[in-house]
């Protein structure tokens, strides 16, 4: 007001939200957020079933994928969404515990807030205890080989349990512990490197998930380009190639002038015999497999399994690529570039029955491989590979860097009774929020036993009893309702997944914190649209 008239300085559609109302807006869609992700955590955690507008299907307990579904509209649940996605993006596994933890932390800082304490403050008292969180869990952590096969299988497994995949979850853990260190590559310091994009995921629907295997080489989406051609090759040499073989137009503009039956056959035979020679320079190359990223003629196709080759045609670039760094071969333009050196190579090449897959596998040292998924439904095989793919991540993130964290709240537990303590020594009304932050963590441990049946108060005070006795790595036994070692449970995550799942929940809600003011532009509406 100036003089008593309004000033109008924002839009007729632009709602604003100030003060306690707009830290209140994002505390509420944090807490609802997580709450509707909160009773998927753990092993017994329960499943979420999500439809499209579509009618699509999807049924899932994987935090980043129901989030994903969910299309929030508020801004602060929005933020919330994209800790999700940035935890899926960066370690691949633990966006529950990332979401549920941010909605802790925001119903600790509503709390704070009752009390008048400021948000600055509230900020700073996180950031000093995330700081300290860190430095415990980093503390907590327990070394991980490259070659500790058996504990990193127990790992992959944790990624998994209480996923579709559980009732082959020792089968499916060695898998992706084959898949992952035999695509590492060691750095001149000792440490290793994995590219995820060298573990491919193939689903078939079709027989049961049991039938799930592991291709030392590459599972592509075709049938062999001919019926007449073998649907098996053992030893298998194979030419990548990435033109046509076919007859190829020429640069410029040309006609043949044909007046009699004879320049016709002449013209045909010539053309079958150009042909014909492509495919016997394939085979003279020693080549037994083709996979062709073009077309293949049909002369081609009928020359090439005369000589018992198997040829795939239009087959993706991706593919192709894949393919290259699964067999050890080199992709080429022509067949008169194939030689020893250029072949990929494999024990076997097949077709596999009542499906359009064919499989390369058996590859000496392959650079990629494929992890082939079968399910009796599309909504299985959906949620399987959601699980492979967590399973692939944690164990590409202990197999880097070489450390991991006991589960079951463990690490939780020991965070909160250590950060009380850590609050205990500094002084003023910062001690309040660093206090406040510790409490957040206790919602794990106790949503763990939420959702498997038992009493929270009871499985919480015994955690904070044999902590204080000195057993750190102490945790649920979801199944017993028992406080036991998680490390000699087998219950171990990756020391990144705990340490980034920390990091997004407390930095979103210090920003989340800090928030004062929003002010929502409104779509306008148009003046055309019936009343």
């Amino acid at each position: 007001m100036l003089a008593g008239q309004p000033i109008i300085i924002l839009r007729e559609n632009v709602e604003r939200t100030r003060g306690f109302e707009a830290q209140r807006s994002n505390i509420m869609a944090a807490k609802a957020i997580a709450a509707a992700v909160r009773t998927t955590l753990g092993p017994r955690g329960m499943d979420k079933m999500l439809i499209s507008s579509t009618g699509d299907v999807v049924i899932t307990n994987d935090g980043a994928t129901i989030l994903h579904e969910m299309s929030v509209q508020h801004p602060g649940g929005k933020l919330v969404v994209e800790v999700a996605e940035a935890q899926d993006s960066e370690v691949g596994d633990g966006t529950t515990t990332a979401i549920v933890l941010l909605g802790s932390l925001m119903d600790e800082t509503e709390k704070l807030l009752t009390r008048k304490i400021h948000p600055t403050i509230i900020a700073h008292g996180y950031q000093l205890g995330m700081e300290k969180a860190l430095s415990i869990v980093d503390e907590q952590a327990i070394a991980v080989d490259y070659d500790d096969r058996e504990t990193l299988v127990k790992v992959a497994g944790t990624a998994m349990t209480g996923k579709a995949v559980e009732a082959i979850k020792d089968k499916i853990s060695g898998i992706v512990v084959d898949a992952v260190r035999q695509v590492a590559t060691r750095t001149n310091s000792g440490t290793y490197v994995v590219d995820e994009g060298d573990i491919k995921i193939k689903k078939q629907v079709g027989e049961t998930m049991h039938d799930a295997e592991l291709i030392r080489g590459v599972v592509i989406e075709k049938k062999r380009a001919f019926e007449q051609m073998p649907t098996e090759v053992k030893d298998a040499k194979v030419a990548l190639l990435a033109q046509p073989l076919e007859i190829t137009k020429t640069q410029v503009k040309s006609k043949i002038k044909i007046t009699t039956s004879e320049q016709m056959k002449a013209f045909s035979e010539q053309e079958r015999e150009s042909l014909r020679k492509l495919a016997e320079t394939i085979v003279a190359a020693g080549a037994n497999v083709v996979l062709c990223q073009k077309g293949i003629a049909d002369a081609v196709q009928y020359y090439l399994a005369k000589h018992g080759v198997y040829a795939v045609e239009d087959v993706k670039e991706e593919d192709m690529k894949f393919a290259a760094r699964a067999l050890c071969g080199t992709i080429v333009n022509k067949p008169e570039e194939l030689n020893e050196i250029t072949l990929g190579r494999a024990e076997a090449t097949r077709e596999l029955p009542d499906t359009e897959l064919t499989v390369i596998s058996g590859c000496e040292n392959p650079k990629a491989v494929t992890i082939l998924l079968r399910g009796t439904s599309q909504l299985l095989v959906d949620e399987l590979e959601r699980a492979v793919y967590d399973g692939a991540r944690v164990i590409q993130d202990a197999i880097e860097d070489g450390k991991v964290v006991a589960g079951g709240g463990s690490v939780e537990t020991e965070l909160q009774m250590r950060i009380r303590d850590y609050a205990a020594t500094v002084g003023g009304r910062v001690q309040l929020a660093i206090e406040a932050f510790a409490n957040a963590f206790e919602v794990i441990p106790r949503t763990l036993a939420e959702n498997s049946g038992f009493d929270p108060i009871d499985m919480v005070v015994a955690l904070r009893k044999a902590h204080a006795d000195g057993e750190k790595y102490a945790g649920i036994d979801v199944y017993t309702g028992e406080v036991v070692d998680m490390y000699e449970s087998g219950v171990i995550e990756p020391e990144r997944v705990k340490i980034q799942a920390i990091k997004s929940a407390t930095e979103t809600a210090t920003l989340l914190t800090r928030v004062d003011d929003m002010m929502v532009t409104q779509p306008r509406k148009n003046p055309m649209d019936a009343e």
